[in-house]
């Protein structure tokens, strides 16, 4: 039996770059948490005041 020879894919430089991620992601990353922490913030200071 002959050995397999690998698979060999070809993709054009546009579907192999679908997948990067940009500067917007990491700023849309950054703000989401920043404001969740903020808003558990509030409710914890308004919650547990005493």
């Amino acid at each position: 039996m002959a050995p397999e020879e690998p698979t060999r894919f070809v993709e054009t430089t546009t579907e192999v770059r679908q997948g990067e991620s940009g500067p917007s992601v990491l700023a849309l990353l950054v703000v989401s948490t920043g404001l969740a922490v903020l808003i558990l913030g509030v409710i914890w200071f308004v919650w547990f005041r005493v």
